[in-house]
C-alpha cells in the first residue's frame, strides 16, 4: 500500500519555509520526531536511521513533496562534511558549483550562471552583501548556525526576492517546530600543510560553536541560540603573469607579479530565535543574526617587469609551440612588494514574523525584516628596490623556465639583503606628486593606499492573506511586499610616500625594528626576500599619505537606491487523478521598480602652477522606473508507484549589478596622428534587469524516503542581456584640458557603458540521485552514494553581431559525488567535486573585478568519524577527522585561446581538521 502525503502550505515564501512541511531537516541532535516512514519502521522492527543517512532521507522528502524543482541540505551535511565554508556544502548539490577565492569557496553558481544571477535569502528574507554586487558571499554565514538550505531552481509567485538562475534560502532553527531541548557543542582544530609562508602567520587554527534549543510554558514559548567563532589560517603560493608579449622568437612572459599570501580569517557569528504561540492559531517569531568578519592578508613577492619593459632584453630563448619556454632576461629592475589586504565586515539581520491560521480557512501572514552590512576594505601596497627611478640602482639578470605551472626564475641579485633592497619607488610608478600650491611633495610613488568603505542596507515589509478552498484549488494567496535597498561606496585613496622624500632622500633602509624574518619565494626560484608590515611603517610616520587628486577616484563613488513594490497572486492546486495526485501552483508577480543613482562626473577645472591638471567631480543624479510582470506555473504529478513528473514555466529576472548602475562618468584622451578622441566610461542608471523565459521538465523516481533518481531538463531564453559597449557622444560643453600643443580634439567622443541587449539561450540536463546500497542487497546496509552530473549548453553573444561567448561562472560540465558508509557508529565519507573550465571573476588592482579563463578543477575531500553509541559512557560524543583538498588541486587561469600561457597558478595546500561534538 503506497504512502500518500497531503501537502498543505498555508503560507508561501518565508512562512512556507518556516513550516517546512511539518518536518525539520536537521542534524541528529536537532532532528524532530521521525518522518512517517521512519515511524512505521520503528513500530515494527525498531529500525532507527540517524546521522548522514537521516539527513539524506530528509532532503529526499523535501525534494519529493515540494512542487518546485528544489535541492536541499541539512545541518548534518553542513556541520560534518569537511567544508571550509557553507558555500562548499551547497556546491555539492546537483547543478551547483562554486569558485574558490583564497582557497575557500565563497560564492555559488547555479546552472551555469555566475553568482550575480542568483539571490540568497535568510529565513525567506533578502540579504545584503559583503561584496560589491548583490551576490552574497557565504563566508559571512557560519555553517554551524544554519539548520537547513533550500535551493529553488524554479520560481513561484509567492517567493519574494527570487533570482534568474535560482534562489538560495538559508534557514535557522525554529524552536517550537523542533520540539525538544538540546545543547550541542563542537570544536575543531585546523592545520594547513603549506606551513607558515609569512613569519607572522599561522599554520594552526580552530573553530568552536554551540547550539541551545528549548521550549517553555507548555511548549508555547521556544528559544534557539547559536554561536560560532572561527580563527583559521589560509596559505597561498601564487604565480601571476602580467601577460605575454609577442617577440620574433614567440610569445614570452611580459612580467610577473607573484606572491605568497597568508590569510587570517576571524569570524564571530551569533543567531537567535524566539517563538511564541499563545494559541494554536497564532504564532509570533522573532529572529536575529549578527556576523563580525575579519579577513586579513599579508602578501609578499617580487614584481618583475620583463618583456613588456623596453629596457629589458631577452637572450638564449628556447621556443616550443610558439611559446618561449626558457631563456634569460637582462637589465631587470625588480620591485619588491610587501602588501596588506584587510577586509572587515559586520552584518546585522533580523525580522519579526506573525501568522494566523483561522479555523474558517482564512490565514494571515506578516513579516518585517532588516539587513545591513558595514564593510571596510583596505589595500595597502608598498614598494622597495635598489634605487629610485628607472635606470637607477642595481639591475638583475634572470634566467627563466616557463611551463604548465607558470614560470620559475633564476635571479642573481640577493633580494633578502636589507642593505641592497630599500624603501623607494624603483620604477617611478605614479609620477611626481604635487600639492595644491604646486610644490612637489613626492618624487615617484612608494606605494598606494586604497580604502573602500561600503554600506549596504535592505528593509523589507510583507503581508499576505490566504483562503483555503475545497476541490481542485487547495487555496488562493494574495500578498504585497515592499523592499528598500541602498548601497554606498566611498573611496579613500592616496599615494604612499616616504616622509624622507621631502628632505631630498630618495630611498630609506628598512628600520631594524620593523624587519620581519625573510619570506621564502623558493617555489618561484627567487629565494628569500626582505619582509616588513607596511601598515607599521605608516603608523610610525615613515610613510605619509598624499591624497590622490585624479578624477578616476572621484567617480568610483556611488550611492544606489532601489525601491520595489511587489504584488502577487497564487492559486495552489491539489487534485486526485485516479491513483495519482496532481499538485502545484499558478500565479504571477507584478514588480514596480524605482531606481536612483548618485555619482559624479569628472571635470577639468584648470591647472596647478606647475601645469598639472586639476580634476574635480560634479554631482550627478539619475533615476528611472519600470514594471515587470512575472507569471509562473509549477505542476507535479505523483503516482502511486513513487514517480514524480514536474513541469514548470516562468518569467524570471535578476536586477543589474549595483556597480553597473552607478551615475559616475570619467574622461580621458586617445591620441592618434595628433587627433585626440575623448574616451570615457560610466555606469548606466537606466539599466533594466536581465529577463528570461524558462521551462523545466523533471522525471523523478523515489525508493520510499531512502533514495531517488532524477533527470532534470531546463531551458532559459534570455530576452535581455547586459553587456558593455562603446557609444558615441558629442563633446560640446564638456570642460576638457588641452591634450597638448598642436593636437586637435575630435568633436565626437566614445563612451564605454553597460547596456541592455537581446540575450540568447542556455539549456541543459541534470542527472542526480541518492542510492543506499541496501536497496540492492541487505549485505551492503550502511553503504551508499549521492550526487549528480549536469551538462549546460550556452548560446549567448556579449554584443549584437559578436561571436558567442561564455558568461562569467559558466561551466559546461559540473559533477559531484559522495560515497559513504555509516553503521555501528562509524562514518566514512569521500566527496569529489568537478567543474570544467569557466570565466572567473578575480580581484584586481584596488579590488576591481577582473575576468579570466579558469581551468577545470577537481576537489577531493574526506572524513572519518565515530559516534559513541547509546548506553556507552560517552554517549552523545562524536569524534571526527576531516581532510580538505586532499589532492592539492590548483586554481589556474590562462590566456583565452592558449592554455600554455598561464596567467594565475595558485596552490592552496591541504587542510586537516580534527574535532569532537558533544550533545546533551
Amino acid at each position: 500500500m503506497a504512502l500518500r502525503t497531503r501537502i498543505r502550505a498555508p503560507f508561501a515564501g518565508a512562512s512556507t519555509l518556516a513550516l517546512a512541511l511539518s518536518m525539520s531537516i536537521a542534524a541528529p541532535a536537532l532532528a524532530q520526531d521521525a518522518d512517517p516512514v521512519q515511524e512505521e519502521s520503528e513500530a515494527g522492527d525498531d529500525i532507527v536511521v540517524t546521522g548522514f543517512r537521516q539527513s539524506l532521507e530528509n532532503a529526499i522528502n523535501a525534494k519529493k513533496l515540494r512542487d518546485q524543482v528544489v535541492e536541499s541540505i541539512s545541518a548534518e551535511d553542513i556541520g560534518r562534511l569537511p567544508d571550509a565554508s557553507i558555500a562548499e556544502s551547497i556546491a555539492r548539490l546537483p547543478g551547483l558549483t562554486s569558485q574558490r577565492v583564497s582557497g575557500r569557496s565563497n560564492a555559488i553558481s547555479i546552472r551555469g550562471f555566475a553568482p550575480d544571477f542568483s539571490t540568497t535569502l535568510l529565513n525567506g528574507r533578502e540579504q545584503t552583501s559583503t561584496g560589491d554586487n548583490r551576490a552574497v558571499e557565504y563566508d559571512q554565514y557560519p555553517a554551524e548556525v544554519i539548520n537547513q538550505v533550500l535551493v529553488y531552481k524554479t520560481p513561484m509567485a509567492s517567493l519574494i526576492g527570487q533570482g534568474l538562475s535560482g534562489t538560495v534560502d538559508l534557514r535557522t532553527i525554529r524552536p517550537l517546530e523542533f520540539g525538544k531541548s538540546t545543547i550541542t557543542l563542537t570544536g575543531r582544530g585546523i592545520y594547513t600543510d603549506l606551513g607558515k609562508l609569512n613569519a607572522e602567520s599561522n599554520e594552526f587554527g580552530y573553530r568552536v560553536n554551540g547550539v541551545y534549543v528549548d521550549q517553555f510554558f507548555d511548549d508555547t514559548l521556544g528559544v534557539a541560540l547559536s554561536a560560532s567563532y572561527v580563527d583559521e589560517p589560509y596559505q597561498i603560493q601564487e604565480f601571476n603573469a602580467w601577460g605575454y608579449a609577442g617577440t620574433p622568437q614567440g610569445n614570452v612572459i611580459g612580467g610577473s607579479k607573484s606572491y605568497v599570501t597568508s590569510t587570517a580569517l576571524k569570524r564571530l557569528g551569533l543567531q537567535g530565535t524566539v517563538q511564541w504561540q499563545p494559541t494554536p492559531n497564532f504564532t509570533i517569531t522573532a529572529d536575529g543574526f549578527y556576523s563580525d568578519f575579519e579577513d586579513n592578508q599579508i602578501k609578499r613577492g617580487i614584481e618583475l617587469p620583463l618583456a613588456f619593459n623596453g629596457n629589458v632584453t631577452l637572450t638564449g630563448a628556447q621556443t616550443t609551440d610558439g611559446l618561449v619556454t626558457s631563456g634569460t632576461f637582462n637589465n631587470v629592475e625588480g620591485v619588491v612588494r610587501n602588501d596588506l589586504f584587510e577586509r572587515a565586515a559586520k552584518l546585522y539581520s533580523g525580522g519579526l514574523n506573525v501568522k494566523w491560521e483561522g479555523d474558517d480557512g482564512w490565514n494571515v501572514y506578516g513579516d518585517l525584516s532588516f539587513s545591513k552590512t558595514d564593510r571596510n576594505e583596505l589595500v595597502l601596497e608598498s614598494n622597495a628596490g635598489t634605487g629610485r627611478g628607472e635606470g637607477v640602482g642595481a639591475t638583475d639578470t634572470i634566467g627563466f623556465v616557463t611551463g604548465p605551472r607558470g614560470t620559475v626564475f633564476s635571479p642573481r641579485l640577493n633580494y633578502a639583503d636589507y642593505n641592497l633592497i630599500r624603501l623607494t619607488s624603483p620604477l617611478g610608478w605614479g609620477g611626481n606628486q604635487t600639492s595644491v600650491d604646486g610644490r612637489q611633495i613626492l618624487n615617484g610613488q612608494d606605494g598606494y593606499y586604497n580604502n573602500r568603505i561600503i554600506v549596504d542596507e535592505i528593509r523589507q515589509y510583507r503581508g499576505e492573506v490566504e483562503k483555503e478552498l475545497e476541490g481542485f484549488l487547495r487555496s488562493v494567496q494574495f500578498g504585497l511586499n515592499f523592499t528598500q535597498r541602498t548601497k554606498q561606496l566611498t573611496p579613500d585613496e592616496a599615494f604612499l610616500g616616504l616622509v624622507a622624500n621631502t628632505d631630498g632622500q630618495t630611498s630609506v633602509v628598512i628600520p631594524e625594528q620593523f624587519r620581519q624574518p625573510t619570506t621564502s619565494l623558493d617555489y618561484l626560484g627567487l629565494g628569500p626576500m626582505v619582509s616588513y608590515n607596511p601598515l607599521d611603517l605608516l603608523n610610525a610616520g615613515i610613510y605619509q599619505l598624499v591624497p590622490n587628486p585624479f578624477g578616476d577616484v572621484v567617480v568610483k563613488a556611488y550611492d544606489i537606491q532601489e525601491e520595489q513594490m511587489t504584488a502577487y497572486l497564487q492559486a495552489n492546486i491539489d487534485q486526485d487523478i485516479g491513483t495519482a495526485q496532481l499538485t502545484g501552483n499558478v500565479g504571477a508577480q507584478v514588480i514596480f521598480t524605482d531606481q536612483n543613482s548618485n555619482g559624479a562626473t569628472a571635470r577639468f577645472a584648470g591647472n596647478l602652477p606647475n601645469g598639472a591638471p586639476i580634476i574635480v567631480g560634479d554631482p550627478r543624479r539619475e533615476s528611472t522606473n519600470y514594471v515587470d510582470f512575472l507569471p509562473s506555473a509549477n505542476l507535479s504529478l505523483r503516482t502511486a508507484s513513487d514517480f514524480v513528473i514536474r513541469l514548470s514555466a516562468a518569467r524570471e529576472i535578476i536586477r543589474p549589478r549595483l556597480d553597473d548602475l552607478r551615475a559616475s562618468l570619467s574622461f580621458g584622451f586617445e591620441i592618434i596622428n595628433n587627433v585626440a578622441t575623448v574616451t570615457g566610461s560610466s555606469g548606466n542608471p537606466d539599466l533594466r534587469p536581465w529577463r528570461a523565459n524558462a521551462v523545466d521538465l523533471t522525471f523523478e523516481k523515489y525508493f520510499g524516503s531512502s533514495g531517488y533518481l532524477a533527470a532534470q531538463f531546463f531551458y532559459k531564453d534570455l530576452q535581455s542581456y547586459i553587456y558593455n559597449t562603446d557609444v558615441q557622444f558629442p563633446i560640446a560643453g564638456i570642460p576638457l584640458e588641452q591634450p597638448g600643443a598642436g593636437i586637435v580634439i575630435a568633436p565626437i567622443g566614445r563612451l564605454n557603458i553597460p547596456v541592455n541587449g537581446e540575450g540568447g539561450n542556455l539549456y541543459g540536463v541534470e542527472l542526480a540521485g541518492t542510492l543506499p546500497f541496501n536497496v540492492i542487497t541487505p549485505a551492503l546496509d550502511g553503504f551508499g552514494i549521492t550526487g549528480g552530473v549536469s551538462y549546460t549548453e550556452s548560446q549567448l553573444a556579449p554584443a549584437p553581431g559578436a561571436p558567442e561567448d561564455d558568461i562569467p561562472g559558466y561551466s559546461k560540465w559540473v559533477a559531484n559525488g559522495t560515497a559513504f558508509f555509516e553503521k555501528w557508529g562509524f562514518n566514512i565519507r569521500g566527496s569529489v567535486r568537478y567543474r570544467s573550465s569557466f570565466v572567473g571573476e578575480l580581484s584586481g588592482f584596488g579590488a576591481a573585478r577582473v575576468r579570466r579563463r579558469a581551468l577545470g578543477e577537481t576537489i577531493v575531500d574526506g572524513q572519518i568519524g565515530y559516534d559513541f553509541q547509546p548506553g556507552s559512557a560517552l554517549e552523545g560524543v562524536a569524534l571526527f577527522l576531516q581532510g580538505q583538498n586532499l589532492t592539492d588541486e590548483r586554481f589556474a587561469t590562462v590566456n583565452p585561446g592558449n592554455e600554455l600561457e598561464v596567467i594565475d597558478y595558485q596552490i592552496y595546500g591541504r587542510r586537516f581538521l580534527a574535532g569532537a561534538t558533544i550533545r546533551f
